[in-house]
C-alpha cells in the first residue's frame, strides 16, 4: 500500500490544538517538528556543535511548527484527509489571534518501497579498519574474507561505522584490545564502539547516552552480533554526579566517540574511572580543535599515544 504524507503547519501554541484534532479522527501516529525546539537548539549546541553544519543552522532559523501523519491513500485515507482539512479550518477560524499559525496542510505521496527502503539502499557491506567488514541486517556477505562481519541497524542512532570518527575509533580499538578488558563505551548511539570492541574479545561493560532510545538500539544491536553488552546507562554524565557515580570505576578502556566540548569537561573523569595503564580511545573531534582536546587530556593527567586523523576529524589514544 503506498501512503499520503501530510505535513500540518502550526505555531507552537497550536500544537495541543493540532493534536486534539488528530485524537478525534482518530490519528494516533505523528511526528512533530516545533520551532520551539529549532530555536532552543541553536541556541544551546554545545553537545552538538561540532556536528552542525552553519548552512544547516540557516535553514532550522525561521523553521514553522510541523506535524505529520501518514495516511493510506485509499478512499479511507482521503476521506480522512477531507475531514481533517476541514477541523483545522474550523480552528483556524476561531483562531482570532493567529496564534495558532497556518493550520493547512500540504501532501506528497509516499510509495511502499519508498517508505521501507528509501535510505537503505545506500548502506551497503564495507570494510573497516584492518579486520571489520561493515554490514546492515538487509545485506548478505557471502564472503568476508579474513574479516569478522560486524552487523549494525542504526535507526536512528548515530553509529553506522561510515562516519570517519567512528572507523578512527574502531582502528584504535584494533590496536588496544588484547582480551578481557573491561570497557566503558561513552555516547553510545548505535553501539558499535562496544559491540566492535566485543567482537574483539573486550568486554562491553558499561554504555552511556543521552538518547535512551540509542541505548535500545545498542543492545539490539550487540545481541545481533552475539555480543552482551553488562548495563546501559541514559543520562548526562557531565551534569549528573548520580549517573557519574552509578558508572564506576575500573575500566580498562574507556572510548568516548562525542565532541570536543564534552571530551575535554569530562577528561578529568575519564582519568579517574581508567585502571593504572587503562586506555581511553576518544574521536568526534574536528580536526581544528585537536590542539585544544590533546591539552586537555594531557592536563587531566593522560599521556596521548597516538593521534589520528582523516577527512577533517581527529581521535587520539591516550594512557594514564
Amino acid at each position: 500500500m503506498d501512503w499520503i504524507e501530510v505535513t500540518i503547519f502550526t505555531a507552537t501554541a497550536g500544537i495541543d490544538v493540532v493534536e486534539g484534532v488528530l485524537e478525534e479522527l482518530g490519528i494516533e501516529g505523528y511526528a512533530l517538528e516545533d520551532a520551539a525546539d529549532f530555536e532552543a537548539f541553536l541556541q544551546d549546541t554545545e553537545i552538538y556543535w561540532d556536528y552542525v553544519d552553519e548552512k544547516l543552522c540557516e535553514q532550522l532559523r525561521g523553521q514553522e511548527t510541523k506535524l505529520k501523519v501518514y495516511l493510506p491513500d485509499s478512499d479511507e485515507g482521503h476521506a480522512t484527509l477531507r475531514a481533517l482539512a476541514a477541523r483545522l479550518a474550523e480552528k483556524k477560524a476561531e483562531d482570532a489571534g493567529d496564534a495558532w499559525g497556518r493550520l493547512t496542510v500540504e501532501t506528497d505521496l509516499t510509495r511502499q518501497e519508498d517508505w521501507e527502503w528509501g535510505w537503505k539502499q545506500y548502506f551497503k557491506p564495507f570494510p573497516v579498519g584492518e579486520t571489520f567488514l561493515i554490514k546492515p541486517s538487509w545485506e548478505t556477505v557471502d564472503d568476508p574474507g579474513a574479516r569478522r562481519i560486524l552487523e549494525i541497524d542504526p535507526a536512528s542512532s548515530f553509529g553506522t561505522g561510515t562516519h570517519d570518527t567512528t572507523q578512527l575509533c574502531i582502528a584504535a580499538l584494533e590496536q588496544t584490545v588484547r582480551g578481557g578488558e573491561k570497557l566503558l563505551d561513552m555516547g553510545t548511539g548505535s553501539g558499535i564502539l562496544a559491540i566492535a570492541a566485543g567482537l574483539l574479545g573486550a568486554v562491553p561493560d558499561t554504555a552511556v547516552d543521552i538518547d535512551a532510545h540509542c541505548l535500545t538500539c545498542a543492545q539490539e544491536n550487540a545481541e545481533r552480533n552475539g555480543v552482551t553488552i553488562g548495563r546501559t546507562l541514559c543520562g548526562d554524565a557531565l551534569r549528573d554526579r548520580a549517573l557519574a557515580d552509578e558508572i564506576g570505576g575500573g575500566y580498562d578502556i574507556i572510548c568516548a566517540n562525542i565532541v570536543a566540548d564534552i571530551i575535554i569537561g569530562m577528561a578529568p573523569m575519564f582519568f579517574d574511572k581508567l585502571n593504572a595503564g587503562g586506555t581511553l580511545i576518544t574521536s568526534g573531534i574536528i580536526a581544528e580543535r585537536a590542539d585544544e582536546v590533546g591539552a586537555a587530556l594531557e592536563r587531566a593527567g593522560f599521556v596521548l599515544s597516538n593521534r589520528a586523523e582523516s577527512n577533517g576529524w581527529a581521535a587520539f589514544t591516550a594512557h594514564r
